[in-house]
């Protein structure tokens, strides 16, 4: 445990190795620089660490870290890579640690490789050898993209806990449910020709517009029947983000793309809502056949419940004093929860700080977050 470095000095270096994911081959990643950390943290620790390849990934990995085994106990779980960040916006330098006002800026500080950081100071001045039950550390690749590692990890099953902690932004606010995001191209594909001559084209825009009118009937189905008054918008939204066809007044448009994004409730999987658009579709598909394509513009994010009155909920809120919540954006949680573990999202820093140049964590976290760890795992592990 001497080994170990000091908390400045481990967030230091987890914001020093680059892990940025992105769809874009040519701003991905690897991640190997941190689980190569954390390996080495936790193996000093006493843990039993393992890596796995994440499929379907540009050669990423997942770390889970373990002390003691069997069933039960706890798992923390976070993600090891970051968003890609604005070129020439940041006040300083996104890889190194900058302290400044009471804060610790960097990409990954908040959102979320400080998280691993503060595990490994709590665990520090916890008494290993008096763990009664389990206690997991899971990092993953790519939640900022495919959420590939949490998904390969839930599907293997390789542990069993009782409940799970993941520590993304919220305030140390314990969250137990959250909306699910769904993101979709629409293509019209008709025939251009001379605008003077209508019935020689195929116009893409006018078929758009019927597109259109039956997704916002859907919009209206949806609004009407799933409803969660706990959420802020307490229905599922449905959004067109972007829509772009023709290029001249006197063409027959012969292409219009539309760009949607829908926000399901719990209850909602992504599949079903999936098959909802493409059931709305059906007439318009019907009358221009092999005109219309639908496909996902990356991948969505399931949605996630779990139950505000649980043990593990009414536990964690007392301890963090704060009641558990809502929050319209999505996590891991849906996947980790698969274990059958009892679910909460809790983590330092505020999500107003996240994907935003000079991200930070106020330091007046540090303390809170280390002491608040200390407890979960005195409680899941130890008591």
């Amino acid at each position: 445990m001497s080994k170990l470095p000091e908390l400045k000095t481990c967030f230091s270096q987890l914001i020093a190795s680059p892990s940025i994911s992105a769809l874009e081959a040519d701003q991905d990643m690897s991640n190997q620089g941190v689980i190569n950390l954390l390996n080495g943290w936790f193996d000093d620790l006493g843990f039993q660490c393992t890596t796995q390849a994440v499929t379907d990934s540009r050669g990423k990995h997942n770390l889970v870290a373990s002390f003691g085994s069997g069933k039960g106990g706890l798992l923390l779980a976070g993600h090891t890579d970051t968003v890609p960040f604005d070129e020439g916006r940041w006040s300083q330098d996104p890889f190194t640690l900058t302290e400044k006002d009471s804060r610790w800026y960097g990409l990954g500080t908040c959102d979320m490789k400080g998280f691993f950081a503060l595990i490994v100071e709590a665990l520090k001045e916890l008494p290993l050898d008096q763990f009664k039950r389990p206690l997991h550390i899971l990092a993953s690749a790519d939640e900022e993209t495919t959420m590939n590692g949490a998904k390969a990890f839930a599907e293997a099953k390789s542990i069993s806990p009782d409940y799970a902690i993941i520590g993304e932004p919220t305030s140390l606010k314990p969250v137990y449910m959250h909306k699910g995001h769904l993101t979709q191209g629409i293509r019209v594909t008709g025939r251009s020709g001379h605008s003077s001559d209508p019935a020689k084209g195929l116009n893409a825009i006018e078929i758009m517009h019927l597109v259109m009118g039956q997704l916002l009937k859907l919009k209206q189905h949806l609004a009407d029947n799933y409803r969660e008054d706990a959420f802020s918008v307490p229905y599922p939204t449905m959004n067109f983000g972007h829509v772009h066809g023709g290029d001249a007044a006197n063409r027959i448009c012969g292409c219009c793309d539309l760009h949607i994004d829908i926000r399901p409730l719990p209850g909602l999987p992504l599949e079903e809502l999936e098959q909802l658009v493409l059931n709305y579709l059906k007439p318009v598909c019907t009358q221009f056949p092999g005109a219309i394509v639908v496909a996902p513009l990356y991948p969505g994010s399931e949605p996630f419940a779990d139950s505000a009155q649980n043990s593990w909920s009414q536990l964690v809120a007392e301890l963090a004093a704060s009641a558990p919540e809502v929050v319209n954006y999505a996590t891991e949680a849906p996947y980790i929860s698969k274990l059958g573990c009892q679910t909460l999202v809790l983590g330092p820093g505020s999500i107003e700080q996240a994907h935003q140049p000079d991200e930070f964590l106020d330091i007046s976290y540090l303390n809170q977050t280390v002491n608040l760890l200390k407890q979960l795992i005195f409680h899941a592990c130890i008591k």
